[in-house]
């Protein structure tokens, strides 16, 4: 079904001129004729799941395969410290922030934003970042910890702006990483509610952990196509890992498809991993065996384009028609 493109990985640390170790799940979208990327990169290893440092990076490409690296971060710590600092609470930018990663792309009425997670002294958030040219970032929203894997949806649905979101409970559920697909409404990007269960981790047949959301969606005329991350948990099977980790989840990128009226609805899912690990460059890395999609862009031909983070360490593409696609989704 999807085709690992023939030149995996499409960008590597090896493609940055500047200090890079791992350059991973990044967000990608189709800006006019460019294809833009927003890529974590974690620098400065150090020992087991240790590095230095972390910053987003920035890659232009023209067909989407082929990419080349900007000459310095579009953000580092040290500048989100200064950008975000609250007026209201001064903690926040300064004393608070301690690593801006993941980030996701969604362009909105040619607006765009970065879903990012932030990780503080007090917990893991999730931002949703408006920037007109990548250069400067003006920070909407913030969530409560533990909250992550942020994606916005594409356009107002209702009224009303959608984002897909997984918050991380360590109490409630019985079983440690038993965490979900959660979904929350807003007027402005600003201030979020109505938030709702979309899909729980007991609800995908392949994995036994956590599941997540991946890219942000896109439109199809059966329903919004999202993709997952589902991790499945052995603790009799180490997998590969720098440093002597006791690594022992392996991620898969799943599929499922949303109402197109009420996205916080799934309407089909596929009982099957989209995305396996399989490939050197998945298996073998900083933490082997991990697939997470970051950005899927749909052409005019129907081809879909899905950029996933491969091992924790490379950007991959895999490919496929967008009938395909929603044809694995299975109704509920």
């Amino acid at each position: 079904m999807m085709i690992k493109h023939p030149s995996n990985p499409v960008l590597t640390a090896s493609d940055v001129p500047y200090n890079a170790s791992c350059v991973f799940n990044a967000g990608v979208a189709k800006i006019g004729e460019e294809y833009i990327m927003v890529f974590r990169n974690d620098y400065d290893y150090i020992d087991r799941a240790a590095f230095g440092g972390t910053s987003l990076g920035m890659a232009r490409s023209k067909d989407g395969i082929d990419w080349t690296v900007e000459p310095e971060p579009i953000l580092t710590i040290q500048q989100a410290q200064e950008i975000f600092q609250d007026s209201h609470d001064p903690r926040f930018g300064l004393k608070e922030i301690r690593r801006v990663y993941d980030p996701r792309i969604t362009v909105i009425d040619d607006e765009i934003y970065l879903c990012t997670a932030m990780d503080t002294p007090h917990g893991v958030l999730g931002a949703v970042i408006k920037t007109e040219d990548f250069k400067s970032f003006e920070l909407l929203s913030i969530t409560t910890p533990d909250n992550r894997n942020m994606v916005l949806f594409p356009e107002k649905i209702g009224g009303k702006y959608y984002r897909l979101e997984r918050p991380f409970p360590i109490y409630g559920r019985g079983r440690p990483e038993a965490f979900e697909i959660w979904s929350s409404a807003s007027p402005d990007l600003r201030y979020w509610g109505d938030t709702r269960l979309v899909l729980g981790s007991e609800e995908v047949p392949y994995v036994n952990c956590k599941v997540g959301p991946a890219a942000p969606p896109i439109r199809t005329d059966a329903g919004w196509l999202t993709t997952i991350h589902a991790v499945n948990k052995d603790e009799s099977t180490p997998l590969k890992a720098w440093g002597g980790q006791n690594w022992i989840k392996t991620y898969y990128g799943g599929l499922m498809l949303l109402d197109l009226e009420n996205p916080q609805k799934v309407i089909g899912l596929a009982d099957q991993p989209l995305i396996t690990p399989d490939q050197p460059y998945e298996i073998d890395g900083f933490r082997g065996s991990v697939i997470f999609p970051g950005g899927m862009i749909q052409e005019d031909d129907g081809e879909v384009k899905i950029y996933y983070g491969a091992a924790d360490t490379h950007v991959a593409l895999a490919t496929a028609h967008v009938d395909e696609l929603v044809a694995l989704c299975k109704p509920l």
